[in-house]
Parts: C-alpha cells; structure tokens; sequence
C-alpha cells in the first residue's frame, strides 16, 4: 500500500510504528492494523489545504472509507482492540509472553493485516 500510493519516503511507514499492540502494546486501544489503515485513508486522500472544497470532500471522503473500514473488521473479527482480539493485555508481561511463545498472536495478527491489505486495495479500486 505504501508503495502503491507513491507516500514515498520511509518517515510514513515509521509515523505509525507505535500503534503496533494498541498504540505501544500497553493501552487498549485499537489494534495497529486499524490505526495504521485509518492513517494509510488520510495520506491517500491527502490534498492541499487552500483548496478548501478539495480538502472539504477529502475529509469526507476519507471518513466514509475509514468507517466502512472499522466496521468490515469489527463485523469479520468480532472487536478492534487488541484485548478483545486477541484476549489479553500487552500490559501483562506474564499473559502476553505466553500469547507470544504459543504463536497464536502471529497467526491472528497475520489475519488483521491481510484483512486490512485486501479492504484497503479494494477501496483504492473503486
């Protein structure tokens, strides 16, 4: 995706790099899959801010795309924080190292992005 939408330069990538376990793994907030998906809409619809009916119709635009996005994962994986995806709090050192060494984690985690991939090039495609 970040190719695809010519962003260019790895400080993009890097901006969302926290959000990875609910922004840092110690909150539960929303898994990094759908914050990060959220930021990859709004750099899609990025535009110049003078021209106010254009940035008026980005917004619009990038809400709509952001929402449908959310409420696809919601509705296909139940839950968009890390916590109820995957049942445990990063803030658990003890929880979350046997989530790790179990490999349930990566396997859920690989669902979201791939989820999150799929959506996100089928919104570009309409």
């Amino acid at each position: 995706m970040w190719e695809s939408e010519g962003l260019g330069d790895e400080d993009n990538l890097w901006a969302s790099i926290n959000f990875y376990g609910g922004i840092a793994g110690q909150q539960e907030a929303p898994c990094g899959v759908v914050s990060s998906a959220a930021v990859c809409l709004g750099l899609r619809y990025r535009c110049p801010i003078e021209n106010k009916e254009m940035a008026r119709q980005a917004r619009i635009n990038t809400r709509r795309e952001a929402n449908e996005f959310v409420q696809g994962f919601k509705e296909k994986f139940g839950d968009i924080t890390c916590l109820g995806l995957l049942g445990v709090s990063f803030s658990d050192t003890e929880a979350y190292q046997k989530l790790r060494e179990s490999g349930a984690q990566q396997g859920k985690c690989d669902s979201y992005l791939m989820y999150a991939i799929e959506k996100l090039y089928e919104l570009a495609d309409r």
